[in-house]
């Protein structure tokens, strides 16, 4: 399930409230600072710190890769 534009344009990291990457195929919200994912579970986001996964460096790079190669924009620029 696609998450709507109107959501991931206010969706930041709760930790570091930067933006993050919406990887629908994977279900996830990646935040490639804190090499952390958030889950999307049955189409809603689960932002709470705790329940995020920490991701390792081969995961980063792959996750990284798939950012790059489907040129995933983040949910929002910092101005």
């Amino acid at each position: 399930m696609s998450l709507s534009t109107d959501l991931l344009a206010i969706l930041a990291c709760p930790e570091d409230k930067g933006p993050l990457y919406y990887l629908e195929a994977e279900e996830i919200l990646y935040n490639p600072r804190l090499t952390r994912s958030y889950a999307v579970r049955d189409g809603i986001p689960v932002m709470l710190v705790d329940e995020a996964t920490m991701v390792d460096a081969d995961e980063h790079a792959r996750i990284m890769g798939l950012i790059e190669a489907e040129g995933i924009a983040p949910t929002f620029t910092e101005s």
